[in-house]
């Protein structure tokens, strides 16, 4: 079993990064393969809605028929058995890049048809994780869980099975002294940190392990 791990954040090694690399480590513990990317690496853009993947003469063209980037990326995404897509959440979405690569990839599977609502044939599972630095009663409040319910309910209907885990009150940066921040408090961030962090880890590392099974 293939398992891609893709972080959507411009940072390689902080908060999403951790978790979506965890999640791989229990996919690897049940036996499956892994790889991790981190998508700022790519130079590649959204969809353009060029309608190309909806032509009749196209209908059998699972991908994306830009060429970029992320083309290879792709192809590789829709041979795996699971994959994992990990982004903070900014100004209550994710980021530009999960949306860009979201587009890609999963658009071109989508149909316009009253017999069906997708190309893809096999069964792939999705996991999303999100990352963000406001506690939990504050993602509620701003209704982030419509994102996170809108993006599994697209993956379910497109390609099987999706779940999602959240991790709320991360830290941002590692000293608050050097940034306007007076509205944090960096104390309780590093003491959720040091608390907190390490139980979203092993959330995210179970999260893994079920994918495979």
């Amino acid at each position: 079993m293939k398992v891609i791990g893709i972080n959507c954040s411009p940072r390689k090694k902080f908060n999403t990064a951790q978790v979506v690399e965890n999640a791989l480590k229990g996919a690897e513990s049940k036996g499956a393969r892994t790889k991790f990317v981190n998508l700022y690496d790519y130079t590649f853009q959204g969809c353009t809605s060029c309608l190309a993947c909806k032509l009749l003469e196209n209908r059998d063209n699972d991908l994306c028929v830009m060429q970029d980037g992320i083309t290879p990326l792709l192809a590789e995404m829709a041979q795996a058995d699971a994959l994992v897509f990990g982004s903070p959440i900014y100004f209550g979405d994710v980021t530009a890049y999960a949306r860009a690569i979201i587009e890609r990839f999963a658009y071109p599977f989508f149909l316009y048809s009253r017999e069906k609502d997708t190309k893809y044939g096999g069964s792939l599972k999705t996991a999303f994780i999100y990352t963000m630095n406001i506690d939990e009663e504050s993602m509620t409040a701003r209704n982030y869980g419509h994102v996170f319910d809108n993006n599994k309910l697209y993956f379910t209907r497109l390609f099987g099975p999706s779940e999602y885990m959240t991790v709320c009150d991360t830290m941002q940066m590692n000293d608050y002294s050097k940034y306007l921040t007076d509205k944090i408090d960096p104390q309780a961030k590093r003491q959720s940190r040091a608390e907190k962090f390490p139980r979203d880890l092993e959330r995210a590392f179970a999260l893994g392990a079920k994918l495979v099974g």
